[in-house]
């Protein structure tokens, strides 16, 4: 009996890894990874943050919603070598199946999105996304579309930089007004990068007119400001995504 059991939870772990096969008209939510490699002019190399993917990506398919990712240029999104030090068992179980692994080997454009597909958007986030989010024309074109179709707008971590340039269609920013956080100045300063990234997430966001929500350092901060959720840091990922998986599902 307990082979069985055993055999019934890793098929139902599988089965949740697998990248989902949507019916048309399924409600359906777009991530969006950096495609930016490099950390400014330090040496090092940066990307997406692992868990920032990994945790979302979980919360929505263990919710039976389907799940689309994509990149700013396509091809190999490249992963924060940093973020795969974390002994983390959603990382693990994303990576350790093809199905999902090839899920960011091989990412599509975003400028191939056609946002009228989905019902929400979430930028992942990971410092390479401080380099090709903001005032990106794609990230702006889809953000702003999927909002103003009532759809969710989320981002998490530096993800939130994607945020800071989408202008809506009556000229107003999308974040003007509205209660948002990211990862935080107080943050950055802890990880030593406040000197090497080209612009304070938190304050462009509230240069934008945002009403920036910062918890204590490493704390998991979701906040949820209507149709636009945003979280703090790694630690609000999983989070993040049960916030997304409530409001497309209208919970």
């Amino acid at each position: 009996m307990k082979k069985l059991f055993s055999a019934v939870a890793m098929l139902v772990s599988l089965l949740v890894a697998l990248p989902s096969l949507a019916q048309e008209g399924e409600s359906r939510v777009l991530m969006v990874l950096t495609s930016h490699d490099a950390m400014g002019g330090s040496g090092e190399a940066t990307g997406f943050w692992m868990a920032e993917l990994t945790h979302p990506y979980f919360a929505l398919r263990e919710a039976g919603i389907a799940v689309d990712i994509v990149s700013i240029r396509g091809g190999k999104a490249p992963v924060d070598p940093r973020s795969l030090e974390e002994d983390d068992d959603d990382n693990r179980r994303f990576l350790e199946h093809a199905q999902t692994r090839k899920l960011i080997e091989n990412t599509r454009p975003l400028s191939a999105v056609d946002p009228a597909r989905y019902a929400a958007v979430i930028f992942v986030g990971g410092h390479g996304t401080m380099w090709d989010f903001p005032d990106q024309a794609d990230v702006n074109r889809v953000a702003a579309a999927i909002y103003q179709e009532e759809g969710i707008v989320a981002a998490v971590c530096h993800g939130p930089a994607a945020l800071v340039g989408v202008t809506l269609d009556d000229g107003s920013r999308l974040v003007a007004g509205r209660k948002v956080t990211g990862f935080t100045n107080s943050e950055e300063r802890a990880v030593g990068l406040d000197d090497v990234v080209p612009f304070m997430l938190e304050d462009a966001l509230g240069e934008a007119g945002a009403s920036f929500q910062g918890a204590a350092d490493w704390q998991s901060n979701v906040v949820v400001d209507g149709r636009l959720i945003t979280g703090q840091n790694p630690a609000s990922a999983r989070a993040l995504g049960e916030q997304v998986a409530q409001a497309v599902q209208g919970d």
